[in-house]
């Protein structure tokens, strides 16, 4: 690993399809093949129906802006120089919603509008790590 600041995801047998996707730049995510409804977080099971008959589908990773915070307090010392930023609530164009780091956008509620249209950005963090953020379209 590199000397990346802050926390980074440890994938489990459960998750890795994820990340793989994520680091390969096209993001994936878990179907539940009964019902076809997308979930997200990564499960061994569907929520809808507790079936295994699931699938890992590729998505779109364009969605709106369903909430954000501006972040103006670190947790931890590799978020540091990061402050404000800005962490958004994503509704993927699929159903599912992931909270991830809104980017390339000035942490000022002026700039940032609720169902604004986003898209993801993949952000190699380290030659192992590839972590989804987001930007408003367009930008």
């Amino acid at each position: 690993m590199s000397d990346y600041p802050r926390p980074l995801p440890v994938p489990d047998p459960t998750t890795l399809p994820y990340w793989e996707s994520v680091k390969a730049h096209a993001m994936r995510i878990q179907r539940c093949n009964d019902t076809g409804k997308f979930f997200f977080y990564p499960r061994g099971v569907s929520p809808f129906t507790l079936s295994k008959n699931i699938s890992w589908e590729p998505v779109s990773g364009s969605g709106t802006l369903y909430t954000y915070t501006i972040v103006h307090r670190h947790y931890h010392p590799g978020f540091a120089s990061e402050i404000p930023y800005v962490v958004a609530l994503v509704e993927l164009d699929e159903g599912v919603r992931i909270m991830a780091d809104l980017v390339d956008v000035e942490p000022d509620p002026q700039k940032i509008k609720i169902g604004s249209r986003v898209e993801v950005v993949y952000d190699d963090v380290t030659e192992e790590v590839t972590l989804p953020r987001f930007r408003l379209a367009g930008s």
